[in-house]
């Protein structure tokens, strides 16, 4: 599945462009309209960039927690610092073990969330930033000709931004 979007400044010019898309003969079902009165971006499918980088830092800490928990005690057994002595041998070992599993969390945390946040979304957050400044965007879903047919019409409409993706099946 392909997908074409176009960036319009304004209202006005959204609803002409999609009229003059309708004129064309394009299946309206496959186009829509993104702004505000219209579709949501959240209504038309694109990744909400917050939700991506909970979605990372969680799959990171999967890994990173029991990871760090086991560095901290190797660290612990390899330098045989006595940190916590008061813990005991053992208690000393597991703390260290504990500070490893904290310090393994906030990897997570900050650079499964940070990831997330600038690579999880690709070209969403751009399209989101547009849409929260009032900008409309003109999206259609469809083959290459339906959507190489639309790139022609709309380039009329001087888009500020005319991008075409393929969707993985």
């Amino acid at each position: 599945m392909n997908y074409l979007i176009a960036v319009l400044p304004d209202r006005m010019q959204a609803e002409a462009a999609y009229c003059a898309l309708e004129k064309e003969g394009l299946p309206m079902k496959q186009v829509s309209i993104l702004g505000r009165g219209y579709k949501t971006a959240d209504e038309f499918g694109l990744i909400d960039p917050n939700q991506q980088a909970n979605k990372q830092a969680k799959l990171m800490a999967i890994w990173l927690i029991p990871f760090g928990f086991i560095a901290g005690v190797t660290f612990s057994l390899m330098t045989e610092l006595k940190t916590f002595a008061w813990a005991g041998e053992i208690g000393d070992h597991l703390i260290g073990g504990v500070l490893g599993a904290i310090g393994g969390g906030m990897g997570s945390v900050f650079v499964g969330g940070a990831g997330g946040m600038a690579f999880g979304s690709g070209d969403a957050l751009p399209y989101r930033n547009r849409l929260n400044a009032g900008k409309f965007l003109i999206a259609v879903k469809g083959t290459d000709v339906l959507t190489d047919k639309a790139a022609n019409i709309l380039r009329s409409f001087e888009p500020e931004n005319m991008q075409g993706y393929t969707a993985e099946t």
